[in-house]
């Protein structure tokens, strides 16, 4: 019994080694650069962003979010099952208090009425010869871990997504206010061109040309006043209220969060070790490995202890006294002998899942380098496109100024400063659109790095 106490049967985990590149293959630009990161900026990532609304809107998500109130539910579940796990380790004792009356037949007893009365402690333990248990408990602290990792990954997309939302409510509003510019200036050229028309100096044509390229601007605008409303209802809901919550606190347009100059992002091997996903998945794998270890113990005997000790009597007078006392011990063994291959395949069973486990912790750690390659590349080429928008947009609002002044100089074809003002919405479009994307593609490479759980995860008790 002693030696087979020191054995534990099954896998001793090993924790997988995975060679991670040794820098990142897409090129560092528009500000990125191979630095170390430093832990507690990526954990509050969004203050970089310098937004005093963004970063109230933040802590409030993390209070009211009903994703995040689950996921700690489920560690509190984690760890509950530990401790019932850790409770298998240690005997269990109960107790018993009866009292019965007997009354037997005339015909076939005595006819004596008889009283019982008994109370006592019954104990039973059994003991962990071979580790199954103890793989259990191993099973359990890894899953809780697994649990906690989860945590860490539901508060990584949700300060993205609340981001992410925030940041289309502003570039929604930065549309909008361009499109209602935009109209007003066309209410102006199309009132020009009534009057040029009343007066003789051009034809209907023209006329008819400036409503409908009014017209048209102005169709754009409720197209983007419902993509504002559903970007308001969105981030309402991550922040855990109901739709049309925010709609008074973001109802005054604001600028989209400038990007920071500089963004330290690190080499491959950090990121591995921040990701709660890749993290999550590791833990996944050491908590199934345990599990080979809980099926492969069912080969072997089981060996469990029981004892009891009490008072019986006749009445509950002597019920107390030393001769009313009563005392049992014993042990039992189990062995499964034949079960049809039932243990073995089992474990066949536990070691596929193993492998899966081994898989996904593979390919978590291929999809976290694959998003932080996307996610540099998208940021930097964006900022390349940014440039090139502000200045067409300059160069367009120009055009507009000159086709207008000529036009009413009677220099130029109205269709001139038609083209020249569509052309010049469309850019202003274009660059509010690109000013989001740069902020949101910041966004989610700080998502991809694993930036926002370090500070904010609650410590819950071990």
């Amino acid at each position: 019994m002693l030696l087979a106490g020191c054995v534990t049967v099954g896998p001793d985990y090993v924790p997988p080694e995975v060679s991670a590149p040794a820098h990142w293959t897409a090129e560092l630009e528009g500000g990125l650069t191979a630095k170390h990161v430093d832990t507690q900026a990526l954990a509050n990532w969004w203050t970089a962003l310098n937004d005093p609304i963004l970063s109230s809107l933040i802590e409030r998500a993390v209070a009211g979010n009903l994703d995040l109130k689950e996921a700690r539910a489920r560690v509190r579940e984690a760890r509950a099952r530990r401790g019932i796990s850790q409770a298998d380790r240690f005997p269990t004792i109960y107790t018993t208090v009866s009292a019965s009356q007997n009354h037997s037949s005339e015909e076939t007893g005595s006819g004596e009425t008889r009283e019982l009365y008994a109370a006592g402690f019954d104990a039973s333990w059994e003991l962990d010869l071979f580790g199954g248990i103890w793989r259990s408990v191993e099973a359990a602290e890894a899953e809780l871990r697994a649990s906690e990792e989860d945590l860490r990954d539901v508060l990584v997309s949700l300060l993205a997504e609340v981001a992410l939302n925030y940041v289309e409510v502003r570039s929604f509003q930065t549309q909008l206010s361009i499109a209602e510019a935009n109209l007003d200036a066309q209410t102006e050229t199309y009132n020009i061109t009534q009057w040029r028309f009343e007066a003789g100096l051009t034809t209907q044509l023209d006329v008819e040309q400036a409503r409908y390229n009014l017209e048209q601007t102005r169709s754009q605008i409720p197209t983007l006043q419902t993509g504002l409303e559903r970007a308001r209802n969105r981030l309402a809901v991550l922040l855990g209220h109901h739709p049309g919550f925010l709609k008074d606190a973001l109802a005054e347009p604001k600028a989209i969060p400038v990007t920071p100059l500089e963004i330290a992002v690190g080499v491959p091997a950090d990121v591995l070790r921040r990701r709660p996903d890749v993290r999550r998945a590791e833990r996944q794998l050491a908590a199934q490995t345990a599990q080979v270890g809980v099926a492969t113990a069912d080969l072997y005997p089981k060996l469990s202890l029981i004892g009891s000790i009490g008072l019986e009597a006749l009445s509950p007078g002597n019920l107390f006294l030393s001769c009313a006392r009563t005392s049992a011990i014993g042990s039992n063994i189990g062995w499964t002998i034949f079960d049809a291959g039932r243990i073995r395949q089992n474990i066949k069973v536990q070691t596929a899942v193993q492998e899966q486990a081994l898989i996904q912790y593979e390919a978590a750690v291929l999809t976290a380098l694959e998003e932080v390659e996307n996610a540099l590349v998208a940021y930097a080429d964006e900022q390349v496109r940014r440039r090139s928008l502000v200045k067409a947009s300059q160069a367009a609002q120009r055009a507009v100024d000159l086709a207008q002044n000529q036009y009413v100089s009677g220099l130029i074809d109205f269709q001139v400063v038609l083209d020249a003002q569509r052309s010049l919405l469309s850019l202003q479009d274009q660059l509010a659109t690109i000013e989001g994307e740069v902020t949101s593609n910041l966004i989610t490479l700080y998502k991809a790095l694993g930036g926002g759980w370090t500070s904010l995860v609650p410590n819950e008790k071990k």
